[in-house]
């Protein structure tokens, strides 16, 4: 099957290049893969189209043998036709007027030249191979020639578009109907449109130039927003624009530019899209309007600027190490040449980058000895020489990335440092920004307020509780900053109800004036300088000083010594959980991002903030396989790596205790634990917990069931609690003996009472499984008997483990109904009956309940008649 198509919301030169191609494939099914331009629509509609057009949910993809592409060489902006590139054998002919650019599809056959419009290629084709075409033919590709090069006026007109008219009027093409549909007359509503849009534009001036960006907001898709910001542009005579619309839950970007140092098509690449260098379009589905205009900012910035080649900046040769020398060795070398990054080099090719910061850990923890390979980054870019400065800024600016490597077919011949790129920028003021660019340029996405999130996202109680804090520490000197958790799960638009806050200054001082404020109640721990607030009401805040942490050695508790919030927040698990939000009156709401956090939230990545991260705690360990298993993140690929490095180094038995269980109590109380006891499996972490371990099918089928037998108390909805994580513990444990799992305990500090219900329940449990397995066919009242007494843990725990159905079945019988039931009679009937008060009471009592239960006494005339005849009165 041949299909031809086009760019989503084509135009007037998609279709005609469309109808055109048709004439060069006339076996070819026409088909858009998507929506198309209002006067586009009135054209189908008015006029008697003689095209056949299918719609391409009647296309079958995997059937497609030649895809003829016109008017865009990019995948992503066919719509689904892209997934015919991977049908075997596939066939690309690419028809296209717009510049080459990266991620452009490579044809089997491929015609491209830098014309007006696409219809001006089609056009020479037919020309040259005296191919005829009607007039209404000719009528739609004149039609595309007029709305491509702005009726001949766009700076990327050329001749051989006027040629093509000129041909095109020879054969018929009626002027009349060009006009109809293209219309360059604004109605009513596009020019109250037009009013608003010249109200929100602002003028940046970067590189000398002025450069004007607009926004604005619709509820909904407006038709010929490029209309309006075509007149825009020649009312004000402005060189460059960029406007953004917002419509719906789509940003639409369309950019114009009539000077060469503003290449449009550049930037709207970056979003996606395409175009050529005066004019361009792209539609944004994953940001906000301001996050979109400032991503455009920062684009700005990276794009319109002299170019400068890596070349001329790198620094060569570089001192470099082998793969085989120790880190102790890796630092002597860092320290004699006194830099702070050593490339790895085997062979030719650099392998990774290892840092004095890391070598300077590993050998405080006496690590010295193990190989650079256990602590080297291997997560990092490099550049080839032609790379621009815009290349090197966006790595160790908007990346971090301190040390770029410069290569040649992954053969290392130069570096360049941060110095380098700040020595460049300082010396040169061409390269830095112009005082109006600052004066006007929206904040960076890494400092942008989040005070309209916070007041749409948390409920009202809360947000006045922050500005609370902020106020109280501003009065006594102090910054206060809400960060970690509370910060990521805003951004993400998740509940969170843990309220961490960083004071610079002094949190315990801080805290008691807070206690104070509220009437709450603090406690305060004084050698790590934190406290905790318990406001009325029932909530807490956590208070801490902003610190670095210390560690003495590997797996030791932290010593804390004041420092900044930057310092605080580096020292934190990972970079999704490293941002702040200042919380003072006069900064309220401004997200502090020092390390580009919100790129690993938008990628979706766990990530560590240094590579011996896991060394010097490993619950990040348990915390990092929590996260990507609750949140569905990926861990990064040097995290990973750095990760499965710890476990190596047996780092778990150094020093065990309380923490270690907390964290292990957090993965079973996860909705869904399980995905991330498979994943701790995977990394060989089972063993930790006990070293009979194995995530076996049977120990697997025993957790699957345990799942079931919780999902299945939930939906009871009973007004008790249950700790799920008691009973996942316990059916991860269910294989080894008792004194194992008091080895567990005493390994992990267990507290004495969970201890204590641990070992009760699993011998409770395993003595009940043996007799319900035994014992198939059981009396009501001895279900009772049998499960009277255990916990809701481990009722559970014995459904988990119970391998027949019958004792599951009894299971359920009994939490459902028969620990509700009682007998008729009690002790105060029994009294009043003349019966003496003693042990007595409790056999009657229990033989009461046993007729009720094996429904042998129904009412309460049956129960006095049982003790008439089983428990006569003395007379």
């Amino acid at each position: 099957m041949e299909v031809i198509t086009t760019h989503l919301n084509a135009d007037f030169d998609s279709m005609a290049s469309m109808v055109a191609a048709q004439k060069l494939y006339p076996e070819a099914t026409l088909a858009f893969s998507g929506s198309q331009e209002r006067n586009l629509r009135k054209y189908f509609v008015q006029s008697l189209m003689i095209y056949d057009f299918q719609k391409m949910k009647n296309i079958p993809l995997d059937k497609v043998t030649k895809l003829i592409v016109v008017d865009t060489r990019q995948a992503s902006r066919i719509g689904n036709f892209a997934q015919c590139l991977n049908n075997p054998g596939i066939e690309l002919h690419l028809y296209d007027h717009h510049p080459d650019a990266p991620g452009d599809m490579k044809g089997n056959v491929e015609v491209v030249r830098q014309v007006g419009s696409t219809a001006t290629i089609f056009v020479e084709i037919f020309r040259q191979r005296n191919i005829p075409i009607n007039e209404d033919e000719a009528t739609l590709l004149a039609m595309a020639e007029y709305e491509d090069t702005g009726s001949f006026t766009f700076s990327t007109t050329t001749p051989a578009d006027l040629n093509a008219m000129s041909w095109l009027l020879s054969c018929g093409a009626k002027l009349h109907t060009v006009t109809q549909y293209i219309t360059h007359e604004l109605t009513t509503d596009q020019v109250g449109l037009l009013h608003e849009l010249i109200k929100s534009a602002t003028t940046y001036t970067i590189q000398s130039i002025e450069i004007t960006v607009a926004r604005i907001a619709f509820s909904s898709y407006i038709d010929e927003f490029s209309l309006i910001v075509r007149r825009f542009m020649s009312m004000e005579n402005l060189n460059v624009l960029f406007a953004l619309a917002s419509m719906g839950e789509r940003i639409y970007l369309i950019a114009r530019s009539r000077i060469p140092e503003v290449n449009v098509g550049k930037i709207a690449l970056e979003f996606q899209g395409g175009g050529h260098a005066s004019a361009a379009a792209a539609t944004i589905t994953d940001m906000t309007l301001i996050e979109a205009e400032e991503k455009l900012i920062r684009l700005l910035h990276k794009h319109v600027r002299p170019e400068s080649l890596a070349w001329e900046l790198m620094s060569s040769p570089i001192i470099s190490a082998p793969p085989d020398i120790t880190t102790q060795e890796a630092n002597d070398l860092l320290i004699r040449y006194s830099i702070t990054v050593l490339p790895i080099i085997k062979g030719k090719k650099i392998i990774g980058l290892f840092s004095r910061r890391d070598a300077s850990k590993a050998i405080f923890h006496h690590l010295g000895d193990l190989p650079v390979t256990e602590f080297m980054t291997t997560e990092f870019a490099t550049l080839p020489p032609s790379a621009t400065l815009a290349d090197i800024q966006e790595l160790i600016i908007e990346h971090r990335q301190r040390f770029i490597p410069i290569t040649i077919n992954n053969n290392l011949v130069g570096v360049i440092t941060r110095t380098d790129l700040f020595n460049l920028l300082v010396n040169d003021p061409a390269y830095l920004p112009s005082l109006n660019t600052t004066q006007n340029q929206p904040s960076s996405e890494r400092n942008r307020n989040l005070t309209n999130l916070l007041t749409q996202s948390v409920d009202r109680k809360t947000v006045i509780l922050l500005q609370t804090i902020g106020q109280v520490a501003h009065r006594i000197g102090f910054t206060a900053f809400a960060v970690g958790g509370f910060v990521r799960d805003l951004l993400l638009h998740t509940q969170n109800f843990d309220l961490d806050i960083v004071i610079e200054g002094d949190g315990i001082t801080f805290a008691k004036k807070l206690a104070e404020e509220l009437g709450g109640i603090v406690r305060t721990h004084v050698k790590f300088n934190t406290a905790m607030v318990k406001l009325p009401g029932g909530m807490k805040v956590d208070v801490a000083t902003a610190r670095l942490e210390y560690y003495e050695y590997p797996a030791a508790m932290p010593i804390v010594e004041l420092s900044s919030i930057k310092l605080d927040l580096f020292r934190r698990d990972f970079t999704i959980n490293a941002m702040a939000i200042h919380l003072n009156p006069n900064r309220f709401g401004t997200l502090v991002d020092f390390f580009n956090c919100q790129n690993d939230l938008k990628d979706r990545q766990i990530r560590i903030l240094h590579n011996l991260s896991f060394v010097e705690d490993p619950t990040r360990i348990f915390r990092a396989i929590r996260f990507e298993q609750r949140m569905g993140f990926t861990l990064g690929k040097l995290t990973e790596k750095q990760l499965k490095n710890a476990v190596k180094m047996n780092l778990f038995d150094q020093k065990l205790g309380l923490r270690y269980f907390q964290e292990i109590r957090l993965i079973l109380s996860e909705d869904n634990p399980l995905p991330a006891i498979r994943r701790m499996a995977q990394f060989n972490i089972l063993q930790f917990l006990h070293h009979s371990l194995n995530l076996d099918p049977r120990l697997s089928r025993i957790l699957e069931e345990t799942q079931l037998a919780v999902a299945w108390h939930r939906l009871l909805y009973l007004d008790e609690e249950c700790e799920q994580w008691i009973v996942y513990l316990l059916a991860l444990m269910s294989r080894i003996q008792t004194r194992a799992m008091h080895g567990f305990c005493k390994k992990f500090e267990v507290p004495e009472r969970y201890t204590n219900t641990l070992i009760r329940v699993k011998v409770e449990a395993k003595r009940i499984v043996r007799t319900l397995e035994r014992r198939v066919h059981l009396r009501r009242s001895e279900i009772y008997w049998l499960f009277q007494g255990l916990s809701q843990e481990g009722l559970l725990f014995v459904m988990a483990i119970c391998r027949n159905k019958a004792g599951k079945q009894a299971v359920s019988l009994y939490v459902t109904q028969l620990r509700h039931i009682k007998s008729r009679i009690q002790g105060a009937d029994l009294k009043k009956m003349g019966y003496p008060p003693g042990p007595l009471y409790k056999t009657i009592l229990n033989h009461l309940l046993e007729g009720k239960l094996d429904n042998k006494l129904q009412t309460r005339k049956d129960e006095i008649e049982f003790l008439r005849k089983e428990y006569p009165l003395e007379k």
